[in-house]
Parts: C-alpha cells; sequence; structure tokens
C-alpha cells in the first residue's frame, strides 16, 4: 500500500515477487484472467469484464469475505485501463492523509494521468470521512475502488453508493480453492504432502478464503514428511480441526446438505445422524450452528419462533461448556429444528421484499409518518395527519404507512402452521379493521 506519510507515489509490483515472498504474494494474480472464483464479475459478461471492454472504469465497492481477491482485483482494474494505483487503508489513514492523495490525484490529473484509489476496509471510515470522497469521486479526480467485509448497506453512506457500484464477491468455492492449491504446487515445484482426504479436508477448513489455504499450505511446504498426511495427522499438524471425510470421500458440502434436507424434511433421526457424522469427523462445531441458524430461520420461521432462540441458546451453550459437553446443546437445536412445524414464508417474504426495494429504488414514506423536529418540516407538512394508534380503541390505527408511489404489497403470507396460524388470524383481522378505516376516511 502508499506509504501517505511519505508523500511518494507507490512503487509498482515487481514482475517476479523474491523467492522468500509469502506463497500468496508470489501466486498473486497478473490478469483479471488469473483470478480465480470471481468469474461472475470479471468474466466477459461481468460488471467489471464489461468495464475493461469499454475501456472506462466507474467507481465501485468490493463487497465479500476475507481471502476472495479484492485487493488483487482492485490493482489489476487499475493495470488493465492505465491507471495509477494508489492503496490505502481505513484502518490506518485518516482526514489529512485522504487531503493529501486526493491533491496529489489532482496534479497527476494536470498531467494527463488519472487515479485509481483503492481503500481497504473502507466501512471503517465514519460518516463524515467518507462525504469528503464525494466531490473528488464526482468531478472524476479518482475513482474510487473501496474494499469492505461489511455490508455496505449499513455500514456506508447512501450519498456513496448512489455514486458507486456494488459488487459482491463470492467465498472461493471447492473448485477453485483446488485450483489454488495446483497452482501452489506448480510453483513450489512438489506436490503438498497430504493423501487424497486430507486435501478435501484441508480446502473444507479454508471456508472459501484463498488466502488462509495458501498460508496453510506454505507451512506444510516447509517441513520434510515421511510420507503424506491423513486428515487426523493434518488436524495435528496444523493445530487446527478440520472435517475427515470417509473412504468414500463423501464430502463437507454432500454432507451439510443432507443435514439442511432432513431438518427441512423433519426428519430427526436422520437430521442428528448427519450431525453426527460431521461432529465426530471434526467439523467446527461454530459452523455446524451457523448453518442450525439459517435453517431455523429459512425453513422453520415463524411457524415456531422459539426454533431461532434455541439456536443461538445452543451457541451460547456450547461458548460456555465447549467441547465435548457443549456438543449436547447443538443436537439439541437440531432435533429442536427437525421436529419444529416448519413455514419459509418469512424467507419468501424477505425475497419478495428485497427485489421490491430494488426496483422501486429511494421512495419517500409518505408524509403523515415522516419525523417533524423542526418547524419548517412541521410547516411543509411533516408528520401531518400521523395517528398514534395506541390512543384507538383496538390499538391499530389502519393508517396508510407505504410511498404515495407505492400501493400496498404483501411480502409476508404467513402458513397455517404453528404459530403463524396464529399469526395469520391477527394479520385478517388487522385487515378488516383497516379497510373499515380506510372507508371511514373516504367516506369523511
Amino acid at each position: 500500500m502508499a506509504d501517505l506519510f511519505a508523500g511518494i507515489e507507490p512503487a509498482p509490483l515487481p514482475d517476479a515477487q523474491p523467492a522468500d515472498a509469502p506463497l500468496a504474494d508470489r501466486l498473486r494474480p497478473h490478469t483479471l484472467g488469473d483470478v480465480v472464483g470471481q468469474d461472475h464479475i470479471t468474466g466477459p459478461e461481468g460488471a467489471i469484464g464489461r468495464m475493461i471492454a469499454a475501456g472506462r472504469l466507474s467507481s465501485m465497492i468490493l463487497w465479500g469475505p476475507p481471502g476472495t481477491g479484492k485487493t488483487t482485483i482492485a490493482r489489476l482494474l487499475a493495470d488493465a485501463v492505465d491507471l495509477r494505483f494508489v492503496a490505502i487503508s481505513a484502518v490506518f489513514s485518516g482526514v489529512a492523509d485522504l487531503k493529501r492523495v486526493f491533491a496529489d490525484a489532482r496534479e497527476h490529473v494536470r498531467v494527463g494521468k488519472r487515479t485509481l484509489l483503492f481503500v481497504d476496509e473502507i466501512h471503517r471510515f465514519n460518516r463524515a470521512q467518507q462525504d469528503g470522497f464525494l466531490p473528488y469521486v464526482e468531478d472524476g479526480t479518482v475513482t474510487l475502488v473501496g474494499a469492505t467485509t461489511e455490508n455496505p448497506s449499513f455500514e456506508l453512506n447512501a450519498a456513496l453508493l448512489s455514486r458507486a457500484q456494488v459488487l459482491i464477491l463470492q467465498r472461493l468455492g471447492r473448485d477453485a480453492l483446488q485450483s489454488l492449491l495446483a497452482r501452489a504446487e506448480a510453483l513450489v515445484g512438489e506436490p503438498l504432502p497430504l493423501d487424497a482426504s486430507a486435501r478435501d479436508a484441508l480446502v473444507a477448513s479454508a471456508d472459501g478464503d484463498g488466502r488462509f489455504l495458501l498460508n496453510q499450505a506454505e507451512t506444510l511446504f516447509s517441513v520434510d514428511l515421511p510420507e503424506p498426511l491423513d486428515p487426523p495427522a493434518l488436524a495435528a499438524f496444523l493445530q487446527r480441526r478440520v472435517a475427515v471425510y470417509d473412504k468414500d470421500r463423501e464430502g463437507h458440502y454432500n454432507l451439510i446438505s443432507a443435514l439442511h434436507k432432513s431438518i427441512r424434511g423433519s426428519d430427526p433421526q436422520a437430521a442428528l445422524y448427519y450431525l453426527a457424522r460431521m461432529l465426530t469427523a471434526g467439523e467446527e462445531p461454530l459452523y455446524l450452528l451457523r448453518r442450525l441458524t439459517r435453517a431455523a430461520v429459512e425453513d422453520v420461521g415463524l411457524a415456531d419462533p422459539q426454533a431461532l432462540v434455541q439456536c443461538i441458546a445452543a451457541k451460547d451453550t456450547f461458548d460456555f461448556l465447549g467441547s465435548p459437553e457443549g456438543e449436547l446443546a447443538i443436537a439439541q437445536a437440531c432435533l429442536y429444528l427437525a421436529t419444529a412445524p416448519k413455514s419459509n414464508a418469512v424467507y419468501a417474504a424477505q425475497k419478495a421484499a428485497w427485489r421490491a426495494a430494488k426496483e422501486t429504488g429511494s421512495l419517500m414514506p409518505p408524509a403523515n409518518i415522516l419525523n417533524a423536529p423542526t418547524k419548517l418540516m412541521r410547516d411543509i407538512g411533516y408528520g401531518k395527519g400521523y395517528a398514534y394508534d395506541h390512543d384507538t380503541e383496538e390499538g391499530f390505527s389502519g393508517a396508510n404507512y407505504w410511498p404515495d408511489e407505492l400501493p400496498p404489497q404483501r411480502f409476508y403470507e404467513p402458513s397455517d402452521r404453528g404459530f403463524e396460524r396464529r399469526l395469520g388470524e391477527r394479520l385478517a383481522l388487522w385487515d378488516g379493521l383497516r379497510d373499515e378505516r380506510r372507508q371511514e376516511r373516504e367516506g369523511g
């Protein structure tokens, strides 16, 4: 990254990394075509691929997990369209540093050289600091490429997001990670000292993080082992639990899929079996707890709201007791989910609501529910006609809460199973009251 305090332009990466450089650095791609696992954005039909083909970059936010190539992609973008590359980290930089970068970028614009500014962990800048980017992005002084592991919708200003395209990087899949290992073996000139099952276990333990995988591989290359390691020996060598696979090499993703589908299908015996398969093989308990929690909100939902509570309680219990005692709480959560009434109504509602939000942009809520803390806002109608629900006999005003340009939508349709049966009855009651109130307002 650029040393902002030295006030000099960063030196370009050398064509060949030193022999003692970390393996991940020596394997860093030289072209976008060498980037693995992100073809949906770097390929010819992806957003980045199309920008490169057109020879013009727009500002963007790269959002994705660690080790998925955000920094590499940013540097390669600058090379692809002949932009000056400057990188800073929001962890170590402040407003003074940004001012220096922007001033330097303006000097380069005068001599015909534009700047790609890469900001790692951009979400760590506060709102005021983020506002500082706006004029320079808007007038083209810099093309901003921000990298974040956090949801930009929550961490970045709306004004900045409106000027930058958000591109989502995916966790590296099994094939992409295997490709990285093959490249590492070709560079080092020798195979990893692992049998086939241990190789699969190493890939699974990376959890989509390419940098982590290459660091683990570098550790393995650094030792002279008398024979290839099997999964238990690999786990002992790396001092990290890795998933062990049986002789059929039935993998991590097949087993977690079987567990999730057994829960969805309300088969507690099969669900417990697959959970046991993964835990006894050495799978990370917290990974399984995350997947159980996902099943709670996707496949049980509000048919039994306690399902989510059980999963969070199981996680807390495991944190408190540790292994192996805490694994009993994981088993309890698994059985609770498998025996609970099922509904994907919340999951379907979320997808429908997200789709509608993307399609309708940034419509303003109706004036009656806008906050009016100042006289000016009250004078222009903010909060006018707001009905305080607790002042009504039923605790329900039946007011309109939808933007004027968007008719009321119906995203959530409760099932008739479990607690959702009662929710459906409650919504039906409110629908009737809402119609009555609307007719009263129109009649009045």
